[in-house]
């Protein structure tokens, strides 16, 4: 099969042992981002199978109008950003593995580095020493603090792991049904929304991004959160009321670490969560390992083998699929 990548920022796939997958196809790789869709058609337009780099590029009816030969989007974990219905319509196959069972230790990972990291002032530290001075500051311990986990899943459960190993004590905060499983499980709840956001030195977003999720925390809840907590969001920006975290970032209050944000990539320099002393940005990174890649883009390119065999997996609109006479 044809196949196209997009957004293959630093070239990374072709190193990876599961490229291997791959031998057989005709392989082209963009190592650059085109968010126009005739533009990205006019380069595309020869692909039978295109695969995703997580949510680098929207999938919307202007692309795939354009592309009569696309057959298959191959990706992985949710799809927020993929027109499943102008799929089915223009005949093309979504396949994508939702991974279930085990959690992504890299953003769990990145969690912790980032509350780490903003607690002990790391970047402060060494923008300081690289600059010919030495210390610039006072940083803070995180064993004894109290770290508010929002949402009750397989990430949020790892990044406790962690926290848990280095004296934090933890507290939980999510859907109706999530804190149900949290208290089944033993647990500590937050008696409240309203305590979980002003009890926790440090809250963290683990709930995956679709339209009832959209917006959860409002500017309510941040202006619950105690002076100098931190708010660590690795999860999606839009879990956040639109402009919330910025106007209260503004006040000087609270502390934000976030590797998300509403328009990626961000390069808007003047952008406050880019600018203000308060907030620790990283440019989504939490999936950024090649351990990472490798786990995530051999089911990807699994799919596309499976496509090829003519027995297609994790199919998500099975009713385009049309099996070969």
């Amino acid at each position: 099969m044809k196949v196209h990548i997009l957004d293959d920022w630093f070239d990374t796939l072709r190193t990876l042992p599961c490229f291997e997958k791959l031998k057989g196809h005709d392989v082209t790789i963009w190592t650059d981002h085109e968010p126009d869709p005739e533009k990205l058609a006019a380069r595309v337009g020869e692909a039978e199978a295109l695969v995703l780099f997580r949510e680098r590029t929207k999938v919307g009816p202007e692309l795939l109008s354009r592309l009569p030969k696309l057959k298959l989007i191959s990706q992985r974990s949710v799809y927020p950003h993929v027109d499943v219905p102008a799929c089915t319509d223009n005949g093309v196959l979504l396949s994508s593995n939702m991974h279930g069972g085990a959690p992504s230790y890299a953003a769990a990972e990145m969690t912790l580095a980032l509350m780490l990291a903003s607690y002990r002032q790391i970047p402060q530290q060494v923008a300081s020493i690289r600059s010919g001075n030495w210390q610039a500051g006072v940083g803070r311990t995180l064993r004894g603090r109290t770290l508010g986990l929002y949402g009750y899943g397989r990430i949020g459960g790892a990044v406790a792991q962690y926290a848990e190993a280095i004296g934090m004590k933890i507290q939980w905060w999510s859907s109706e049904e999530g804190r149900a499983r949290a208290a089944a499980d033993g647990v500590q709840l937050a008696e409240s929304r309203e305590a979980f956001f002003a009890t926790s030195d440090i809250v963290s977003l683990h709930i995956r991004l679709k339209p009832g999720t959209r917006g959860l925390v409002t500017a309510e809840d941040l202006a619950n959160m105690s002076p100098r907590s931190l708010l660590v969001n690795t999860s999606r920006s839009g879990l956040i009321a639109p402009g919330a975290l910025e106007a209260e970032i503004a006040k000087g209050r609270i502390y934000a670490a976030v590797d998300v944000f509403d328009n990626e990539p961000l390069k808007d320099t003047q952008n406050p969560l880019l600018t203000h002393p308060n907030v620790l940005p990283t440019p989504h990174i939490g999936f950024v390992t090649e351990d990472e890649f490798d786990l995530q883009f051999s089911d990807i390119f699994d799919q596309i083998n499976a496509y090829a065999a003519g027995d297609p997996i994790h199919m998500i609109n099975p009713e385009v699929w049309a099996p070969k006479s």
